[in-house]
């Protein structure tokens, strides 16, 4: 008798036991400003393959710079959320012929955005089709390499899906954040 209690009393168990229910999807946090400064900003409206505005400022931006390979210039990297909640967008600007602590017109640029997690890039081809104009580069701190640099990107033609058929078309890209000269 007591194995049949038992028995019953695990079946009644189970029965009554209620299944899980799943988290629902959130989107991964805001990016915590990084590398920005006190006044990181990327503003764009894109179009293609992205429909969308883009303001983030710099509480929601992750920023870096740094010298291209060899020294040829700098390259800019702005991430955020984008304003779905749920893409995070990668914007890399490289100027090939920016030099530190100088202002510039027409920089010829090449430009690339991520997808992040998704395997889509959008780039230029070359530098033809892309330039920069740098408003301000100035040393923050006399005794690092760090700039405080702005600027606003112009391109002519849409940006290329790399792996793709589709592309993005961005004619003004606004920004500001840091760019570390003495980084590796």
């Amino acid at each position: 008798m007591g194995c049949l209690f038992a028995a019953c009393a695990a079946v009644a168990a189970c029965g009554g036991a209620q299944e899980p229910v799943p988290a629902p999807f959130l989107p991964p946090p805001a990016a915590k400003a990084s590398g920005c400064g006190d006044n990181g900003y990327l503003r764009t409206t894109l179009y293609g393959a992205f429909e969308r505005e883009i303001d983030w400022s710099n509480d929601e931006l992750d920023c870096e710079g740094m010298p291209r390979p060899e020294g040829a210039g700098g390259r800019l990297r702005f991430a955020g959320i984008a304003p779905n909640g749920v893409q995070s967008l990668a914007f890399i600007i490289a100027m090939p012929m920016l030099e530190r602590d100088t202002t510039a017109t027409e920089l010829a640029s090449n430009v690339t955005i991520i997808e992040e997690g998704s395997g889509r890039f959008f780039s230029t081809s070359g530098l033809e089709t892309c330039w920069t104009d740098i408003d301000a580069q100035v040393n923050i701190d006399d005794a690092s390499d760090t700039y405080s640099i702005s600027g606003t990107l112009y391109c002519i033609t849409p940006l290329p899906e790399v792996n793709g058929d589709s592309s993005v078309l961005l004619r003004e890209l606004h920004f500001s954040g840091l760019l570390e000269w003495s980084a590796q």
